[in-house]
């Protein structure tokens, strides 16, 4: 890429001579995630999120089977899947290396996708691995978030947010009754749903953080397995327009991990739930050479 298509692109090219100034405010938010993590409070998102106003049952169409529901996701999608291959085209997304695509193409009935949460960019790149698998034409990926998401999250964001098939949680009883109706509608159907159990956001962070049971308990109820997704980062050659370097992706699909007989229902969410982090802890250790530690 020469240097001025980069520069147009919103990226710098690294100078030994000169070193962009990071943002402020990136800097306060790594400050907060290194105190949140002394805390123990992994649950915590790292940055101001968007006022929550509920979401009535009225507003939200789960399982896309109103007909302006269907246009709105098949518009949605043609608008987010050129904005992912931009970013791409641009190296402000940069997937280097995919390993474990078998274990993706692989799954014969619904699953719940897991993955480590550190950027929006880390569920572009489950669109994307989704996008390119066997699945696609034949399955749907769904994707939970949080209430405010889908609410009241301004702009493009919140565009996708209202419309590429995303299941919002939800402080209304009703509404979250809907929901939990439509995650098993999904998974028996034979669909996917990204889920991040971790349960908050920080910024570029690289370590696994604890999980929670959410996801666990969905496949156990429905008898489908979980799917191990953990993305590691390396510092590229650019700049972006924060002053930090953009992160090139390595992508670990593990392999898929099934409720277990024998056992009941609590031990079942437990021992996936074990097995899971396991697998994002192993790949941690191996890919960065150190292990896994908290401050």
């Amino acid at each position: 890429m020469s240097r001025g298509k980069r520069e147009k692109n919103g990226l710098q090219k690294p100078d030994q001579r000169q070193v962009p100034q990071k943002d402020p405010e990136r800097l306060k938010v790594l400050e907060r995630i290194r105190q949140l993590e002394r805390d123990g409070r992994f649950d915590v998102d790292a940055e101001d999120d968007p006022p929550t106003l509920p979401l009535e049952p009225d507003r939200i169409d789960y399982l896309r089977v109103k007909p302006a529901s269907r246009v709105k996701v098949k518009f949605s999608y043609a608008v987010a899947n050129r904005f992912v291959d931009k970013l791409l085209r641009e190296g402000k997304l940069v997937l280097k290396e995919i390993r474990g695509m078998e274990h993706l193409n692989g799954l014969n009935s619904g699953a719940i996708l897991t993955c480590n949460h550190f950027n929006p960019f880390d569920c572009f790149t489950v669109e994307h691995l989704f996008r390119i698998s066997e699945h696609q034409g034949r399955r749907q990926l769904f994707k939970v978030i949080r209430e405010g998401n889908y609410t009241n999250f301004p702009g493009f964001y919140g565009f996708l947010f209202r419309n590429c098939n995303t299941l919002p949680l939800s402080q209304n009883k009703k509404t979250m009754y809907n929901f939990l109706r439509a995650v098993d509608t999904i998974l028996q159907r034979g669909d996917f749903i990204l889920i991040y159990p971790e349960q908050s956001l920080w910024w570029n962070y690289r370590k696994p953080k604890p999980l929670k049971n959410g996801a666990f308990k969905f496949a156990v109820k429905n008898r489908v397995p979980v799917l191990p997704i953990f993305i590691t980062m390396e510092d590229g050659q650019g700049y972006g327009p924060d002053g930090f370097p953009v992160q090139e992706y390595t992508v670990f699909i593990g392999k898929p991990v099934y409720p277990r007989q024998g056992l009941t229902e609590r031990e079942q969410v437990s021992a996936m739930r074990e097995e899971n982090f396991a697998a994002w802890k192993s790949v941690y250790e191996e890919f960065y050479g150190i292990a896994l530690e908290y401050e």
